[in-house]
């Protein structure tokens, strides 16, 4: 599945490797393929609507006893929005229909009915003493318990359900989460964690990676920052970047002064939630 972009962070990915010369080999698995959990350093699934999910539902079922042994083999996973519903226990759909999922996360998701408010807007969330930027859009609300952790807890936005606090989850190496964007281009820490994760699992140690000029990504998680927060203090999600002119003057090549990011702690924007939206 891929929603919102979601591919992007193969790209992110697949970059970082080629400029740290790490070779990178992507294999698309899509229905009736089989999936080798021996075979793989490091799992993604994006998202989807519900059409898609009830497409992919009963062949990721059959995977899922595979890729739970890989996930205990401590092989790295991002599982972003539908992706991350279906790598809990089960999705509930808002007319009541019950989705299992394949268990890497001891969780489930409830989406409340048709005439719920969406989870949708602009997202910040503390991660390891840093903060996580990206955009939601789902009517479903995760809820965690058992073994399972959050991955991150929320500063702006909804999260898993916009009433605890948190946002993802994670278990092990397997990261789940609701924030597209694309993500890891954004937040380049997230996806170097990931390609150590994944040299670790294949070589048995761990990896120190080289640094990579980051100014291009540093702006542009500052400016997402910039926006969600201030979406945050407004109440509105429609809103433009209030320094988009210091990415566009870096890749112009001149570099604009540097900023700091505000705003107050209030309700973010809510939108009616529509047929067929997770």
């Amino acid at each position: 599945m891929n929603l919102y972009g979601d591919r992007g962070n193969i790209l992110c990915l697949r970059h970082r490797c080629e400029a740290r010369q790490i070779a990178l080999v992507v294999d698309e698995i899509t229905l009736n393929d089989p999936f080798d959990p021996r075979a793989y350093d490091l799992i993604f699934i994006g998202g989807g609507q519900d059409r898609e999910q009830q497409r992919i539902a009963a062949d990721l079922l059959g995977k899922g006893e595979a890729i739970r042994e890989a996930v205990e083999a401590d092989v790295p996973a991002l599982a972003v929005c539908g992706g991350y519903q279906f790598f809990g226990q089960y999705y509930q759909a808002a007319h009541g229909e019950r989705l299992p999922g394949i268990g890497v996360f001891e969780m489930y998701t409830v989406h409340p009915g048709e005439v719920a408010e969406r989870c949708i807007g602009n997202v910040v969330a503390e991660w390891e003493g840093q903060r996580l930027v990206g955009f939601e859009n789902h009517g479903g609300r995760t809820y965690l318990h058992g073994s399972t952790e959050p991955l991150a807890h929320v500063v702006a936005g909804f999260g898993n359900n916009g009433e605890d606090g948190t946002e993802g989850a994670r278990y092990r190496n397997a990261f789940g989460t609701y924030l597209h964007g694309s993500l890891l281009p954004k937040n380049p820490v997230l996806a170097d964690r990931l390609i150590g994760l994944a040299l670790e699992h294949k070589y048995g140690e761990t990896i120190e990676l080289a640094p990579l000029d980051d100014t291009a990504e540093d702006l542009a998680r500052e400016d997402a920052l910039a926006v969600a927060l201030r979406d945050q203090a407004a109440g509105s999600h429609e809103r433009l970047p209030r320094r988009i002119g210091r990415l566009a003057s870096w890749f112009a090549g001149r570099r604009a002064p540097g900023g700091t990011a505000g705003g107050a702690d209030l309700s973010p924007a809510r939108l009616p939630v529509r047929h067929g939206q997770r």
